[in-house]
């Protein structure tokens, strides 16, 4: 582990080159499958997406496309996916910075996808982790066909876009893969179209665990929610759960992934939020007990969230104006999306439209 909290996102040297002024695109997204984001999603991607609107030509979107997959109650699927992108913005992405918008009121992405899935082997798809994970646990019968194809409308995400580097996790790179192989594939047989993206894997970032299970990462499918450290929880329930999280026997505080899975993810939390390298934060707390860290930390980590579960809050209550700004961005994004597919389509004969929208 080193000390550093923060993520580094390099454009690779096989990128293409730009005009002058222009900037490299990047896309991201967070499905809308929790009432909450929690620290993890914070940490590992909103706080890179805010960077990332300064550096690139960013384009950040909801994919509750991707959220069906899975049965889900549709009340339930439309409140989070405004509150997904209510904490979009209260945690720093800026919709004059950046292109924000919800996946379904994009249309091009369903269109392309069957594109894609038409050159994609049933073999090839088969292999996708996520898809053998997840059907393993609910079973091959009861998993549906969007799950099994699931990978693919995450390629067609990516290259409607046109974009340089996605930015993701070391878990995250098979998915970039198919998407590399695909776009590959579709300009070999049809001629150049896409640009071939890279994966941007994040390095030195820091990985947030489960308070209770810190062996885990914090996630929104952790068997309880006591691990979880939500942007929306209350202070008092956010405070009270770091004073609960699960360290060990010992009582000094030190960094130790492995034998100290627990004061250490306390720590990285600390160094993150505070900005502090974790050497120095173990030396200031040299010969005091874990319980001084927990109660600081709670009073950091509340601190910090308070003005983003404010803001969120926010926009909830209007949510017509957050309608009205996801709305903007869909327009935006259509506006590169339908270029995309209207390619596509006169590449693999589709007839042009002459009629009246």
């Amino acid at each position: 582990m080193t000390s550093s909290t923060t993520e580094t996102v390099a454009v690779p040297a096989t990128s293409t080159k730009l005009a002058a002024g222009q900037k490299h695109r990047v896309l991201s997204g967070m499905q809308p499958s929790a009432d909450s984001l929690h620290l993890g999603n914070y940490i590992g991607a909103l706080v890179n997406w805010v960077r990332m609107q300064d550096e690139y030509d960013a384009i950040f979107f909801i994919p509750d496309l991707h959220a069906i997959t899975v049965p889900q109650d549709p009340a339930e699927l439309a409140q989070r996916t405004r509150v997904t992108a209510a904490q979009y913005i209260a945690g720093g992405v800026d919709v004059d910075k950046c292109t924000l918008f919800v996946q379904s009121q994009v249309p091009e992405h369903a269109q392309l996808a069957w594109v894609l899935n038409c050159i994609t082997g049933f073999g090839e798809a088969s292999r996708m982790t996520q898809f053998k994970d997840k059907a393993q646990k609910q079973g091959t019968d009861q998993a549906s066909v969007g799950l099994f194809t699931y990978p693919i409308l995450q390629a067609a995400d990516i290259l409607l876009y046109q974009p340089h580097g996605v930015p993701v996790g070391e878990d995250q790179r098979q998915h970039v893969e198919l998407s590399r192989d695909l776009a590959n594939r579709f300009n070999s047989r049809f001629g150049e179209t896409f640009q071939v993206p890279e994966a941007f894997i994040q390095k030195e970032s820091a990985k947030i665990y489960d308070l209770q299970n810190p062996t885990a990462k914090m996630s929104k499918s952790a068997e309880s929610p006591a691990g979880l450290i939500n942007l929306l929880d209350d202070p008092k329930t956010t405070a009270k759960r770091i004073k609960s999280a699960v360290t060990d026997t010992e009582t000094e505080i030190r960094f130790d992934r492995e034998a100290k899975p627990g004061i250490s993810n306390l720590l990285t939390i600390y160094s993150t939020i505070s900005g502090q390298p974790v050497e120095k934060i173990v030396a200031d707390y040299e010969g005091k007990m874990y319980g001084h860290l927990k109660v600081d930390l709670a009073e950091l980590v509340t601190n910090h969230l308070a003005p983003i579960r404010e803001r969120a809050h926010e926009l909830l209550a209007d949510p017509a104006e957050l309608d009205r700004l996801l709305a903007h961005g869909a327009d935006k994004a259509r506006g590169i999306a339908a270029a995309t597919l209207a390619d596509v389509y006169a590449k693999v004969g589709f007839l042009p439209y002459g009629g009246a929208r």
